[in-house]
């Protein structure tokens, strides 16, 4: 990321966009069994990400941007299917038959895997005592949460739970994988670009899935309710146009590990809105999972935000000499 990148990021932007993260993203997880309730997975992933990319993509071209780059549609269609098909495509599935604060507890194991995918990163990661407790104490919380919703799951016969277990945790390795691969390869300094093409790449890579599921035959648009239209439009409006640009914004400007603190919050979200509103359950050992994973990532944010420091602190000086020159420059910009 190029230090003028991170100048031109307004801070109230990087806040109100922090704060849209955390608290919206949270709240998807209520919506998305809401919505799923009555539209199928695959439309669902269909309609609510073609309707709002074409949205973003109309919005692009009324303010005059460049939207028909292949350089900068081709990491969009890459990152897109990564994160929004695989990532969030696992969370809608998952939610047919796990509860909305379980799936996004498993789904905060995302920073763990934005540190074990993050491979120009590897060596500065691994050699941090601290990053790689972090790791170590997130693969327990996970384990502890998968263990005990597969032993459950079996118990009762229920396989079908057990396979979305394993299917969220590849989400989670996907959506942090194309966050870093939109990260890195994006060609495009503008968020809507990136954001409008990554949701049509996932909006159209549903409709194959919707076909070959069979949902159109046994899909009823007359029985879907009110509460399932509401739930679709606030994962259109809020979730994605709101929610997903200004992750993909935030990708931009700030750290990739900064911007997957989101993870803190989420999960507290949606097991707030799961308890009250759906009636949701959280074990003491779902709970435990949830402490040690957020623990986890507290401990590699720690590790960066001290190396950061530590960075910020041990930089040189300007010389005299460099001042002057750096004065003399801006009075002849100012000039």
């Amino acid at each position: 990321m190029s230090i003028d990148a991170k100048r031109s990021a307004s801070p109230v932007m990087v806040v109100i966009a922090f704060a849209t993260v955390y608290l919206v993203w949270g709240s998807t997880y209520f919506f998305i069994q809401r919505a799923v309730e009555h539209f199928p997975p695959f439309i669902l992933g269909a309609i609510r990400f073609i309707i709002a990319g074409g949205l973003l993509l109309a919005w692009g071209a009324i303010r005059g941007e460049k939207l028909f780059n292949w350089s900068h549609i081709k990491p969009a269609l890459v990152s897109g299917f990564l994160m929004l098909f695989i990532g969030n495509g696992a969370v809608i599935w998952a939610e047919q038959s796990l509860a909305s604060s379980l799936v996004a507890v498993l789904v905060s194991s995302a920073p763990i895997w934005f540190v074990v995918l993050d491979k120009p990163k590897w060596k500065e990661n691994l050699t941090s005592r601290a990053t790689v407790m972090g790791l170590i104490v997130g693969f327990i919380g996970v384990i502890l949460l998968f263990s005990e919703q597969a032993t459950k799951a079996m118990g009762a016969g229920n396989g079908h739970q057990v396979i979305g277990l394993i299917v969220l945790i590849i989400g989670a390795m996907s959506w942090a994988g194309g966050s870093l691969y939109s990260k890195y390869k994006s060609t495009s300094t503008s968020a809507t670009v990136n954001t409008s093409w990554q949701m049509l790449a996932a909006g159209l890579a549903f409709l194959p899935g919707s076909f070959i599921n069979n949902e159109w035959s046994s899909f009823q648009l007359q029985e879907v309710t009110a509460s399932s239209w509401f739930s679709l439009i606030y994962l259109i409006t809020m979730g994605s146009l709101a929610g997903f640009s200004a992750y993909v914004w935030l990708l931009q400007v700030r750290p990739a590990t900064q911007v997957s603190t989101y993870a803190y919050v989420n999960p507290v979200v949606a097991v707030l809105l799961g308890v009250f509103f759906a009636g949701e359950h959280m074990t003491i050992l779902q709970i435990a999972g949830l402490a040690v994973i957020l623990l986890s990532v507290l401990l590699i944010n720690l590790a960066k935000y001290r190396k950061e420091q530590k960075s910020g602190t041990d930089a040189p000086s300007p010389s005299v000499k460099d001042k002057m020159v750096m004065s003399s420059r801006q009075k002849t910009v100012n000039a």
